[in-house]
């Protein structure tokens, strides 16, 4: 029997998140501060203030779901869980709280990680949208005949396809007529995991090599692989690699299961994650963090 903590990626953001922790609670309010130093900004007047069009971009959401999750798992003063995971940004916040990569470099990698996918598709020439209740190798097929890629193996009957707009709009036709109870776009402001992101791979191998990384205290789940890496040069180049390929977060909770992994923690905001494994599993108990 052993425990992992996992972490949401885009799309559970909330203006206000962690502002009452920023109040009430030091070593979260630590988290926020800095934070906004690594970055040279208020950051952190996004995340409690909003707009939400500005907290929404990408090269903000990223550093800001990080920043809430790591305030709250600081501020339940939990020790470390057996296993850590996250989905798609997630992975640099479990990453940040296994001790492998500092809280400083974290919001940096994610700013420019943010950065480089929105130059590499600009607003409004991507879009991403999750597709309900079809087959998952059925979507797999409708995207390769259409040019674009399946981001996101969420749950059984949960999928979400990304790249560029025209592609995804012929993919969502095919895939209604294929029998998706729905196909629906997600409000991101860059495509995620798929090959329009090829521009976005060099930058990033450049941030990383100004970044030291160091074996988790945890073991840290991949999307890449859905089994454990703990080595610093795999770990960079899983993070890479992501940027292009889809997370495979059905097959990596089925693995959880495998690993004798029977309870989870979701830290952060929202509670995604605690739905995505309930669908996967009934052998892994969900539990939301409150602090």
């Amino acid at each position: 029997m052993s425990n992992i903590f996992v972490f949401p990626g885009q799309g559970a953001q909330v203006v206000g998140m962690g502002a009452e922790l920023y109040k009430n609670n030091a070593d979260a309010r630590a988290v926020f501060d800095e934070v906004d130093d690594a970055l040279g900004e208020k950051l952190s007047n996004i995340i409690f203030n909003g707009p939400m069009e500005d907290l929404t971009l990408t090269r903000n959401v990223q550093p800001a779901i990080m920043a809430t999750s790591v305030a709250m798992y600081r501020a339940s003063g939990l020790p470390l869980a057996d296993y850590v995971a996250g989905h798609s940004l997630g992975e640099y916040t479990a990453l940040c709280v296994a001790g492998a990569i500092s809280l400083t470099d974290t919001a940096k990698l994610l700013r420019a990680r943010g950065n480089a996918m929105q130059t590499a598709v600009p607003v409004g020439m991507g879009q991403t949208s999750v597709v309900l209740g079809l087959d998952t190798d059925v979507v797999r097929e409708i995207c390769a005949e259409s040019g674009i890629d399946m981001a996101n193996d969420n749950c059984p009957g949960q999928v979400v396809i990304s790249g560029l707009k025209d592609g995804v709009e012929v993919a969502s036709e095919k895939l209604k007529a294929a029998g998706a109870r729905r196909v629906m776009p997600l409000a991101l402001s860059a495509p995620v995991h798929c090959r329009a992101q090829e521009k976005s791979i060099d930058v990033m191998r450049a941030e990383f090599d100004r970044v030291e990384i160091h074996k988790p205290q945890s073991k840290w789940i991949s999307n890449k692989t859905c089994s454990v890496i703990d080595n610093p040069d795999e770990i960079r180049d899983a993070l890479i690699y992501q940027l292009t390929h889809g997370v495979r977060w059905r097959e990596s909770v089925l693995e959880m299961v495998n690993m004798g992994i029977t309870d989870a923690t979701e830290i952060g905001p929202g509670n995604v994650l605690s739905g995505l494994i309930s669908r996967t599993t009934d052998k892994i108990i969900v539990k939301k963090l409150e602090v």
